[in-house]
């Protein structure tokens, strides 16, 4: 009876926001209540930046969250219970709640952000209305490619796979909740089930929120820069840890390899080209000798990898570590289906028998993450593997690719489940690795996701993108939004993935970019070679160059990873990033930011000679690879192109750290190359972190040393500070300080007040000084000219 009256209260709400009355306010110990006629508003602060609200409609409850960790209250929240209102202020936020005619305000320092139009939940609908300003830039939505700036499209929410995408796509594999404004703030809306979002496509300055079920609730999130906005949304979602450093290095990878004897052929080729590679990633042959009808075998197909284990332990004393592709799906054909019926692992149908049907690879079940049992096995299957010398895994077509209406799960049906699979999958890898090897660090590729994936490790990628200089021109626009929506290693299958296009400057251009975007990773169909060895020479010798880029770049890069992991800001940052209020960066993706202090610019046309280039007007930049060449910020400039480099630039005053080891995973960098780009008039903050690249939360456990760099504006000296954690052993570094750009005058400098001679040089050559600097010690250097 009493579900009845419930049910029966949940169609009964209908009544117009418009007729909504207030009735009562109350504060239960940070929990600010608002109780009107149709039901109850609960707004909470988790702090001076992030505010939520939930409206539970009369008949309906509260949910759990599935995106926000952070659970605090914040009570420092200044609330007026007055005549014709309620005022809470947090400092940065106010939220305004008027009685009538009912209404909730968003404020950020005074200035109004959002207005609360309209908020229901029905037994069909929940759906939000928020008020946007009249010139507000909008992204977020996930991963599409439409423009930077999003406003104007209805998002579907629904994660697909899109085969072959180039310039547009609206509907891509991960569609997160929640859009970013140009005003420096977030509405991120929690709620899992299928839905849109619609960013004022009829120009109305409104902003839709619509799904089939669950909860109305949203977060709004502000910043006084991007660098704080992206942190306080990493708070509330989680931050993501640092990942094993391995997968900072070059990958070997294809769809796929079909034998062990190939793969180390293959590995072979990369050696006897002297091409560093640090992991090899097998596709869906490793378990079966086709493409269809195999899938959910997941063991060894010992015919093809007669000594699979053998080949893992050879290729990890090279240095190299083995990913296996792994999907949710359990073919009938499979040797794996009657197990997993017996064991009751799969999603069921109406009349709770194991939902069927059919897809691309063949008639299937899907494993349901909801069931423990379900997620015991799964886990028995990896576990097994990673007790061979599995380094990590590839969780593949996650969206689920085919995943019908009718399917339910344990926790509901397929659409309310449906954006969350590839969030729980790797929530399971992450949460098992946590507990049976707690100090091991899990690479955990994934195809699709949720908001806070980033907080189980995921790393995701770009999905089936055309092997196309269409398909290389959406890459870094897809990488850029997804940054700042907390998934900060989101990539792309270097060259390509779809399709049989053998066009080596294509390849080359996408390698390039590769060098400065997080993951690098060539993968693609088979037909045309994705790895280096396997190209034309001249493409071999471009590829090697910017691999080579990528290793030496690894001290730099890893200290963006850290970063990621202590605050959340992205590896690749729009160039918004520096100019917030300049509205013509929320156009496009033509360059971007990578880390604080490179501003990359990919050509992304063939046989283009010259490349417009904006230049922020935060700095003078100076070509990474021509040092004689400095550009003034805030200015357009036609730059020429070089086949064998895309144009890159370094922040003057900046130091850029570099080393010469060539396996990622176990590089030592005991030489370490400091590159100061030499500006007397510029500050200089630098921090170059080091940990052993393996131990889980090595920086809490103390297990890290921190280089920190740093030089006043008009001063001489440069500080480099160690600071050694508790349980880190101390190591003797071999600096090389090489100063680009330094006053001919400049043949010695004093290191702690001993004098250190320039290194010989040609007379193009930068000047260098070498010394040594052994963890915890602090040396002051004096630049005497």
């Amino acid at each position: 009876m009493r579900f009845t009256i419930r049910i029966f209260l949940l169609l009964a709400v209908t009544v117009g926001y418009a007729q909504r009355e207030y009735q009562s306010y109350s504060n239960d110990n940070g929990i600010h209540t608002i109780r009107v006629s149709d039901g109850v508003y609960k707004i909470r602060f988790f702090s001076n930046e992030a505010v939520e609200t939930e409206f539970i409609a009369t008949g309906s409850v509260s949910e759990n969250s599935l995106a926000v960790v952070d659970k605090s209250v914040f009570q420092s929240v200044k609330a007026q219970e007055l005549r014709d209102k309620v005022d809470l202020s947090s400092g940065l936020i106010r939220v305004v709640v008027t009685y009538k005619p009912f209404s909730i305000a968003y404020y950020k320092s005074g200035q109004l952000l959002a207005t609360e139009l309209a908020a229901s939940r029905t037994n069909k609908e929940t759906s939000v209305k928020l008020s946007v300003n009249a010139d507000e830039s909008l992204l977020g939505g996930g991963s599409r490619v439409l423009g930077m700036n999003r406003r104007g499209n209805k998002l579907r929410l629904y994660n697909k796979a899109h085969y072959g995408y180039e310039t547009r796509s609206e509907l891509m594999n991960y569609c997160i909740p929640m859009y970013l404004s140009s005003e420096v703030y977030g509405v991120h809306f929690d709620n899992t089930w299928v839905g849109d979002l619609d960013l004022d496509s009829g120009k109305q300055n409104v902003v839709t929120y619509s799904a089939e079920g669950g909860p109305v609730r949203y977060q709004i999130f502000a910043g006084r820069t991007w660098k704080d906005l992206v942190k306080t949304y990493t708070t509330l979602t989680g931050r993501q840890p640092l990942p094993p450093r391995y997968v900072l290095g070059n990958f070997s990878s294809r769809f796929g390899y079909h034998s062990q004897k190939e793969a180390e052929k293959t590995i072979a080729a990369f050696k006897k080209d002297r091409i560093p590679v640090d992991a090899i990633i097998f596709d869906l042959y490793w378990f079966g000798t086709t493409i269809k009808e195999t899938m959910g075998n997941l063991d060894v197909w010992r015919d093809s990898f007669p000594k699979f284990e053998k080949m893992i332990s050879k290729f990890s004393k090279q240095g190299i570590k083995t990913i296996l592709i792994t999907e949710p799906f359990i073919l009938k054909s499979s040797s794996k289906w009657n197990e997993a019926v017996a064991q009751g692992i799969l999603a069921k149908d109406s009349l709770s028998q194991p939902a069927v049907y059919d897809f691309y690879f063949g008639t299937t079940g899907l494993i349901d993450l909801d069931k423990p049992k379900a997620k015991e096995w799964f886990w028995n299957v990896y576990d097994k593997f990673i007790k061979k010398g599995v380094a990590g895994w590839w969780g593949d077509l996650g969206e689920p690719e085919v995943h019908p209406k009718w399917v339910r799960h344990e926790s509901g049906p397929a659409n309310k489940v449906h954006n969350i699979y590839g969030h729980k999958w790797a929530e399971l890898l992450a949460t098992k690795y946590a507990e049976k090897y707690p100090n091991t660090r899990p690479f955990i590729l994934m195809r699709s996701g949720y908001s806070g994936s980033q907080r189980f490790g995921m790393i995701p990628w770009s999905g089936d993108v055309n092997r196309t200089w269409g398909g290389l021109k959406a890459q870094p626009e897809i990488a850029l939004q997804m940054g700042l929506q907390g998934l900060g290693y989101m990539h792309s299958d270097l060259g390509g993935f779809a399709g049989a296009n053998l066009d080596d400057e294509l390849y080359v251009r996408w390698l390039q970019y590769g060098v400065f975007q997080p993951i690098f990773r060539p993968h693609a169909q088979e037909e045309v070679a994705s790895e280096p060895v396997f190209r034309s020479e001249n493409a071999k010798k471009l590829a090697r160059k910017a691999i080579l880029e990528r290793y030496a770049l690894l001290p730099y890069n890893y200290s963006l990873a850290f970063e990621n992991n202590q605050i959340g800001t992205p590896l690749m940052r729009p160039l918004f990033f520096e100019e917030p209020t300049n509205k013509s960066l929320f156009v496009n993706a033509d360059g971007y930011l990578w880390g604080n202090d490179f501003l990359v610019v990919p050509i992304t046309d063939a046989k283009l000679a010259e490349k417009t280039v904006y230049f922020p007007k935060t700095a003078r930049w100076v070509d990474y690879y021509d040092a004689t060449k400095i550009y003034e910020g805030g200015k357009y400039v036609s730059v020429k192109t070089a086949e064998d480099h895309i144009p890159v630039f370094v922040r003057s005053g900046a130091v850029i750290p570099t080393c010469n080891d060539l396996n990622v995973g176990s590089a030592s960098m005991k030489e370490l190359t400091l590159g100061y780009y030499y500006n007397e008039n510029y500050p200089t903050v630098a921090t170059v972190y080091f940990d052993d690249g393996t131990t889980t939360n090595a920086f809490e456990k103390g297990n890290y040393e921190l280089l920190r760099i740093t030089k006043e504006a008009g001063s001489d000296t440069v500080d480099i500070k160690s600071e050694k954690g508790t349980a880190f052993k101390a190591v003797k570094r071999k600096i090389t300080l090489k100063i680009i750009q330094a006053p001919q005058t400049l043949t010695a400098i004093e290191v702690n007040g001993k004098l250190v001679k320039r290194n010989s040089q040609s007379a193009n050559e930068a000047s260098s000084f070498s010394f040594e600097l052994t963890s915890g010690q602090e040396i002051k250097i004096n630049l005497k000219k």
